[in-house]
């Protein structure tokens, strides 16, 4: 029932849309539901690292940052494989986790690296420059680049490899939603 709902939501916000929108958005469904998903997980991302890194983690933001992008992962690939590649698949359930995490592990080091290079090459923290420096380069380099990087890599790379056949999977939410009141007629 609240299923139906959301889908006939969704299809009447399609259909008042622009055309040139509305075909956007057909063509891109998955890259759209994929950048939501990536919206989510960048939230998840920022609260994990800003809540390890402005506590106990003080001094080791890299650290952070993994923890953050790992718990991140998990989420992304529960909502990635459940909605964004809701019909792609081709491969046994252990074999595409494995791989999603591979994948989300090179993404990892990409995400890394921008913040890495901030601290540790151009050396933009404390006391070389001031704490606000410090946490604009961090954000900047870590939330903003890293994770730009890694999207770029992780959609093309979930696509290729890891969610590789279209159609493997039906979706179900693509079938015509049947109205309760018409059934009963």
């Amino acid at each position: 029932m609240r299923r139906s709902r959301v889908l006939r939501i969704a299809k009447a916000l399609l259909a008042r849309s622009p055309e040139p929108l509305r075909a956007f958005a057909l063509k891109h469904r998955e890259l759209l539901k994929f950048a939501v998903v990536g919206g989510t997980t960048f939230l998840v991302d920022n609260a994990v690292f800003y809540g390890l890194k402005l506590t106990f983690l003080e001094p080791k933001p890299v650290t952070a940052k993994i923890i953050a992008v790992l718990v991140a992962t998990i989420v992304s690939y529960v909502l990635n494989r459940e909605w964004s590649f809701r019909t792609r698949g081709g491969r046994e359930r252990r074999h595409e986790a494995a791989l999603f995490f591979l994948v989300s592990a090179i993404g990892l080091v990409l995400s890394s690296a921008p913040l890495w290079i901030s601290r540790y090459v151009f050396g933009l923290d404390t006391p070389q420059v001031s704490l606000l420096t410090q946490e604009i380069a961090d954000f900047m380099s870590a939330q903003v680049i890293g994770t730009l990087i890694a999207m770029v890599f992780r959609f093309w790379a979930l696509r290729r490899w890891v969610f590789p056949d279209e159609q493997a999977r039906p979706d179900l939410r693509l079938a015509p939603v049947r109205d309760a009141t018409h059934e009963a007629a």
